[in-house]
């Protein structure tokens, strides 16, 4: 079948199976020329979130950069004959073919994470293959999370708090820059959003862990959240989004606690605004990234994911480096999409950003060659009038 994408709103129905492989084999050279600064940091490493941006990012960092073992674990769809497979799924098919040409164990067990039934089939293949893990990276993005104590389906909303929210966004398609009224969100949508994005399971998994003994002495384990410019705080940071990450926060010290009797180590990551299916999703957040992404290609500091993941690696988590930390304890890599220089030209453009002018004053072409990337479109040297079988990358 010849696949080409299929936009509905903020999510693609389709991806190439050809173009994901390609599009991991870009992150992986990217890897193997520059990532050789984290060699040995880290033996047997756990993404928890594997199968795309910052989650495939580190997962090819740890394999590729690192030389360890890696499990993950994601939840997929599978191919049909006449059917395309999620991104992830080629994703995960692609960096097992990769790892093992170079020798590296990688496996990808695909399930619910937020499971009892997931945790133990991890344990179990800890067990029989690692050994112990030194490194634990939590990257879940999920809009729902069936709790495992109590059978409860949770759905997480992308909402602001105490009152409605007047506000400038894009329309990603069309390009169309317009202001949207937020209702808030209920006492109700606020619980259950840290329910499904907060740390609760961050923290289950760090428990069977211990409880097992399958955390090697002075072992690691990083959450990854988002911060931000003060442009995006009334629908992130100040919204939903920010209680659920403050409940992150929270659960990295509680974590912090458990690990010391093993010399341990806890933390949350703060990153940079990437594209993702999750933060195309936002309200406002495409229009700041179309504004960010221009001004920071302009200054030259610009990163892509598995740039932004490579410098987390190697000059954050590995043994020895000096991590750069805030007031609250959390890694701070944002720090090139925070710089005054960026930020000040981005609150000039903000407040004057029409539709007319967007194509002059932001790079909304590059965010959606970005967001195509995702599902394995857009990839140099893929032909995407050729036939493929949806159920092989290759």
């Amino acid at each position: 079948m010849i696949v080409k994408p299929r936009i509905r709103g903020f999510i693609c129905t389709t991806a190439h199976p050809r173009g994901c492989a390609a599009h991991v084999d870009q992150q992986i050279n990217y890897v193997t020329e520059h990532g050789t600064a984290s060699r040995g940091a880290f033996q047997n490493v756990l993404v928890l979130g594997c199968s795309g941006g910052y989650g495939l990012a580190s997962r090819i960092v740890a394999g590729f950069g690192c030389g360890a073992k890696t499990l993950g674990v994601s939840f997929e769809k599978a191919p049909t004959e006449n059917k395309t497979a999620s991104a992830g799924w080629y994703n995960n098919k692609a960096f097992e073919s990769r790892a093992a040409q170079q020798g590296l164990y990688a496996k990808t067990l695909d399930g619910d994470a937020f499971s009892d039934a997931m945790r133990e089939q991890v344990l179990a293949t800890i067990k029989a293959d690692l050994g112990k893990i030194d490194l634990v990276v939590y990257s879940l993005a999920s809009p729902v999370r069936q709790h495992p104590k109590t059978d409860v389906l949770h759905r997480s909303s992308i909402k602001p708090l105490g009152e409605v929210l007047d506000i400038k966004t894009v329309h990603v398609e069309k390009g169309e820059v317009s202001a949207v009224a937020l209702e808030p969100a209920t006492e109700q949508e606020i619980a259950d959003t840290v329910t499904v994005m907060g740390g609760e399971d961050w923290e289950y998994w760090i428990d069977a862990l211990l409880a097992e003994d399958l955390l090697a002495p002075n072992a690691k384990t990083v959450a990854y959240t988002y911060i931000g410019s003060e442009l995006t705080w009334p629908i992130y940071w100040e919204g939903t989004l920010g209680k659920a990450k403050a409940d992150l926060d929270r659960a990295s010290g509680e974590i912090q606690q458990k690990l010391q009797s093993i010399g341990g180590d806890a933390r949350v990551a703060v990153l940079k605004a990437i594209v993702s299916q999750a933060s195309a999703a936002i309200p406002v957040v495409p229009l700041y990234a179309a504004l960010l992404f221009r001004v920071m290609k302009e200054q030259g500091s610009h990163e892509e994911c598995i740039e932004h993941i490579e410098r987390l690696f190697t000059t954050q988590l590995s043994s020895g480096a000096h991590m750069r930390l805030d007031d609250s304890g959390r890694i701070r890599v944002d720090d090139l999409e925070l710089a005054e220089t960026v930020q000040a030209e981005v609150k000039r453009r903000w407040p004057v950003v029409d539709t007319q002018n967007l194509p002059e004053l932001g790079d909304l072409a590059g965010f959606r060659a970005d967001f195509l990337k995702i599902f394995g479109f857009g990839i140099e040297g893929v032909d995407y009038d050729a036939e493929v079988d949806p159920q092989r990358i290759s």
